[in-house]
């Protein structure tokens, strides 16, 4: 039974994109290219609260194409429980034409990044300069590309609304779309953004999409996790023992792909952490200092009311309630790779939207939760949105 609960933990939920990561950050340099001066960020980062500082992963581009770093405070995240940053780390690409043509208006594609990784582990494992300039000369329409960091106390927010992490689910649908129509030049209509995402950012791909019709007119997600998460399945391992949260590790891993991890409890915490972050995401408890969440096992054994929660954020569940939202959307495409951990759970979802007639593409690749990422980001996810955005 033991084996099986496993088994079954490591193919729906974030345990999977733990191991996953570990194939990113494999394929991942060994340090990050130099820092670029962030531009116009500048003047943006200044605006928001907190200063701009270099583009991660970005060289001077021949196309024209800039990559700026900057920060974007989110009124949605203040008084977090967590004490996570309210200012958080943005990173904007520009086309080329963007600072030859000051009249002109552009899409934008919204990116999140995955479980146990910050922004620059994405700009990096993306290569998003190159890639995006590739696109662009192979025929891609030019857009924006906006990808937030997410990256928390526990390695993580699962995009989620908690006291606990901070709302957001509006930090991403209301104060970085707006912060970005504000301080940039974009077609600011529903029509002409995208909200796209891989491993935890497929889910909050799905869970802000499914809310969020009124801001977003496309969805892309790549192999989404946590799409199915129930306690009841975890293995002992996993779940923890008791109500208090897992124990931190003593100093953080030295783990190139995440970039430097801020200081606090989410240093290298691997699969505790993991279980902490969805609990926090999932079950907040504002009563219940200094974690102010609640575990879903107590003494070994499962809490009913509190793993109800957790399944209720599942995407899996949450689809049928969504199904006029989903509906409003030009287009939604899921991929997974055939060799992934997540695969299963990809594919219910794509017979759940069949199920409930909302039209969708998907698709299962040759490849496993990481290998083929970077690759379908310019082949497929892209095209996609140039073709779906007006």
């Amino acid at each position: 039974m033991k084996s099986t609960t496993s088994a079954r933990w490591l193919t729906t939920g974030l345990g999977a994109a733990v191991l996953g990561f570990q194939l990113i950050a494999a394929a991942l340099p060994q340090a990050p290219p130099a820092a670029v001066p962030g531009g116009r960020g500048g003047q943006a980062g200044a605006a928001a609260g907190g200063g701009a500082r270099g583009a991660p992963a970005s060289n001077p581009s021949s196309s024209g194409s800039t990559v700026e770093r900057i920060k974007v405070r989110g009124a949605s995240l203040e008084g977090n429980l967590e004490g996570d940053d309210p200012n958080r780390d943005v990173v904007v690409y520009l086309p080329p034409s963007y600072s030859r043509e000051p009249a002109r208006r552009y899409p934008v594609v919204y990116f999140l990044h995955g479980y146990a990784a910050n922004v620059d582990a994405y700009v990096r494992l993306l290569r998003l300069q190159e890639a995006a300039d590739k696109a662009i000369a192979d025929g891609v329409k030019e857009m924006i590309l906006v990808l937030p960091d997410a990256f928390t106390a526990y390695s993580g927010s699962m995009y989620s609304n908690s006291p606990t992490t901070g709302d957001w689910e509006g930090y991403l649908s209301r104060d970085l779309v707006s912060y970005i129509d504000s301080h940039y030049r974009t077609l600011a209509d529903r029509d002409s953004r995208g909200l796209s995402g891989h491993s935890m950012g497929g889910y909050g791909t799905m869970r802000v999409g499914m809310k969020h019709p009124e801001v977003f007119s496309a969805l892309y997600s790549m192999s989404a996790c946590c799409l199915m998460n129930n306690p009841a399945q975890q293995p002992a391992a996993a779940r923890g023992r008791g109500d208090a949260a897992p124990a931190q590790p003593a100093a953080p891993q030295n783990n190139p792909a995440r970039g430097a991890a801020p200081a606090g409890r989410g240093q290298g915490g691997g699969f505790a952490n993991a279980l902490s972050a969805q609990a926090a995401a999932w079950a907040p408890n504002p009563m219940n200092p200094p974690q102010y969440f609640d575990l879903p096992t107590k003494d070994g054994e499962v809490q009913p009311l509190i793993a109800a929660k957790w399944v209720a954020n599942s995407p899996l569940v949450m689809v049928d309630q969504y199904v006029p939202n989903l509906k409003r959307y030009r287009a939604i495409a899921i991929d997974v790779g055939d060799k992934d951990p997540l695969g299963g759970s990809n594919v219910d979802l794509d017979k759940a939207l069949t199920r409930l007639g909302v039209p969708h593409t998907f698709e299962q690749y040759e490849g496993d939760h990481g290998n083929r990422v970077a690759a379908r980001f310019v082949s497929h996810l892209l095209p996609f949105f140039s073709k779906q955005l007006k």
